[in-house]
């Protein structure tokens, strides 16, 4: 592995380990400060900047309480990175896992481009399922 592959490797491992440990100045800590989040998802929002990125972290670690990223496979080719996942958290009580995929491009040893691929609709189809509000039908 060359080096900059080696130093990719450590900052997404880095980074995903800040995110399962719930702690937005460490997340933010493993970003550029032009950092861009970018997300697919018609549900997500994109942000650009570590100082916005991590204001927003905010609201997105409460509201997926017991969040938790699961690698299934890690890619590397020089600064980038594909990193297959499952998300599992509960929002709104509601219990939820996703698949998606995190691509990523690393710069001096931080994350400088995130894209999130999840599917929106099945994480509205699992929050949905487990309300058992009287607008549901059996």
């Amino acid at each position: 592995m060359t080096a900059s592959a080696t130093a990719t490797r450590e900052a997404v491992e880095r980074y995903i380990h800040a995110l399962n440990g719930h702690d937005r100045d460490e997340i933010a800590a493993c970003v550029t400060p032009g950092f861009f989040n970018e997300h697919t998802s018609a549900a997500g929002v994109s942000v650009r900047g570590r100082d916005a990125y991590r204001e927003r972290l905010a609201s997105f670690l409460a509201g997926f309480s017991e969040l938790r990223y699961e690698v299934e496979d890690m890619l590397i080719d020089g600064d980038r990175a594909a990193v297959p996942y499952r998300m599992s958290a509960r929002y709104g009580g509601a219990p939820v896992s996703i698949r998606g995929m995190f691509r990523f491009r690393v710069s001096g040893g931080l994350i400088d481009h995130r894209v999130d691929y999840w599917d929106g609709a099945e994480f509205e189809r699992q929050v949905e399922a487990s309300d058992p509000g009287p607008h549901r039908t059996s």
